[in-house]
């Protein structure tokens, strides 16, 4: 980097997508409308036939843009600092529409000028050079940039700083010996962890059917079973990659959800656009060798998971009555994919418990912003007003779920599926145990995990669900 902070006279000029910042505000502005105004996507085509220029100006027209929540690249702002201290001339030249550009220019207050796109003009590659050199005559440049459309640029270059390349720049970077900074970071595990893994935990509750049906030992179903649990983790995986391109706003805004790979930059949101099509794509593909009904309940489940994305979440109660739905709708899956009946009261009871954890989702959401939350910090349809409300609503639920399982124990349909039915009685108290002390953790803000997974990975509630299971088996076989 010595060519392009050292004591010389030649400005900077500086890439800003990929190179200043970790993201492309190409991508960025485009799921800015999709949260802002997803009406304005409709008109995608037409921008789309005026050029790249137009299309850019269009994105970036009327979105609510914050310059403070990108994802800078620290060491390249720390090398424009201290070239700025030695007073040296900085111009960000990108390809970015100008007002987004000047609004990044305004925030670091780094820049004695900016050169971007306009309508008519998108500003890379052979444009840029020619707008640089004309800016700079005989006197040279040196040039930080990142991708194959600063090729010319970088040879051009008195002094070139490649960022986080592509791979058509770090094969020039490699053969010149020009200045290099890495990106830091594995793309492989931030597409992992884009994917989120342990969120797969929720969908064992495809094998809720099969466990109460008895079905244990039916290696048929077994393996139907456990097909609809990898096409439901794949599905609902792309499903989460959507939504944390939806929401990048307000996961930066977000204390934790800010480190998000998409967020933070270190997964690319075209990278994370190809990840989510093969996730669905093999999911499909996974649903062809299991019971129509099963491809039926999945696309139901995609639709109502992208509606969800999009708008449903911003809508109070709405969203979490659409939770409680999703969860009960794996229980669905589990009954399409293996083909078994289900009963009035697994709907009910899978409504009130998932509505209650729906709820506790909602509430430790809304503490994690503290005094003074609204909607628009939250990016949901609650203040920091509706805590009290939301905490009720769940116990009275959580309850409510409790009530249906003892009305269920007590009825005629338990005494022809189980040898001992008084041994399914614990299993109200060992609910109770769950749900409360989910509660009372969460109030005192110690819920930081989705509630299903908690449950799954808590040894206190894996322990009680194993007496559960115990008591489960001994009524059923005993």
């Amino acid at each position: 980097m010595d060519a392009c902070v050292g004591q010389t006279d030649r400005p900077i000029f500086v890439d800003l997508d990929g190179t200043l910042i970790k993201s492309d505000l190409l991508w960025e502005t485009l799921f800015l409308n999709a949260r802002q105004s997803p009406a304005r996507l409709l008109q995608l085509p037409g921008w789309l036939s005026g050029g790249k220029a137009r299309l850019k100006a269009e994105l970036a027209r009327n979105v609510d843009f914050d310059p403070a929540l990108l994802p800078y690249r620290e060491d390249v702002v720390e090398a424009l600092r201290a070239a700025k201290r030695s007073g040296r001339r900085i111009v960000l030249a990108t390809g970015a529409n100008e007002r987004l550009a000047h609004a990044v220019a305004d925030h670091l207050g780094l820049f004695d000028e900016v050169m971007a796109s306009c309508e008519a003009v998108n500003l890379t590659s052979r444009r840029k050079l020619d707008r640089i050199t004309a800016s700079c005559g005989d006197e040279g440049f040196d040039y930080f940039g990142n991708s194959h459309e600063d090729l010319c640029l970088l040879d051009a270059a008195t002094g070139a700083t490649v960022v986080a390349p592509d791979r058509a720049a770090r094969n020039w970077q490699q053969r010149t010996g020009a200045d290099l900074i890495e990106s830091g970071g594995s793309p492989a595990r931030a597409a992992l962890k884009a994917m989120r893994p342990h969120q797969w935990a929720k969908n064992v509750l495809v094998f809720v059917p099969l466990v109460l049906t008895h079905e244990f030992f039916n290696l048929g179903m077994l393996v139907e079973a456990l097909l609809a649990f990898i096409a439901f983790s794949f599905a609902a995986s792309s499903v989460y990659i959507l939504n944390d391109l939806v929401d990048l706003t307000a996961d930066r805004k977000h204390k934790t959800k800010r480190n998000r790979p998409f967020a933070s930059g270190t997964l690319q949101i075209p990278d994370g656009l190809k990840l989510a099509g093969g996730l669905f794509a093999t999911s499909l593909v996974l649903g062809l060798f299991l019971p129509i009904a099963f491809l039926g309940v999945l696309a139901a489940y995609l639709v109502a998971t992208t509606a969800y994305s999009m708008f449903i979440k911003r809508m109070l109660l709405i969203d979490v009555l659409t939770l409680a739905g999703l969860y009960t709708t794996r229980i669905m899956a589990g009954v399409a994919a293996t083909d078994v009946s289900v009963s009035f009261w697994l709907l009910a009871f899978s409504l009130f418990f998932f509505l209650s954890l729906a709820l506790v989702k909602r509430y430790t959401e809304l503490m994690d912003f503290g005094t003074g939350a609204e909607r628009s910090k939250t990016g949901r349809g609650y203040v920091d007003a509706d805590l009290e409300t939301l905490a009720q609503a769940g116990m009275s639920s959580g309850f409510a779920a409790v009530m249906v399982l003892a009305l269920y124990i007590n009825s005629p349909e338990v005494l022809t599926h189980y040898e001992v039915p008084a041994l399914v009685w614990p299993l109200c108290p060992i609910l109770l145990y769950i749900i409360v002390r989910i509660w009372v953790l969460a109030r005192r803000n110690q819920m930081h995990d989705d509630p299903v997974v908690f449950i799954l990975q808590d040894w206190r509630s894996q322990m009680m669900i194993a007496i559960g299971g115990v008591m489960f088996l001994l009524a059923a076989y005993a």
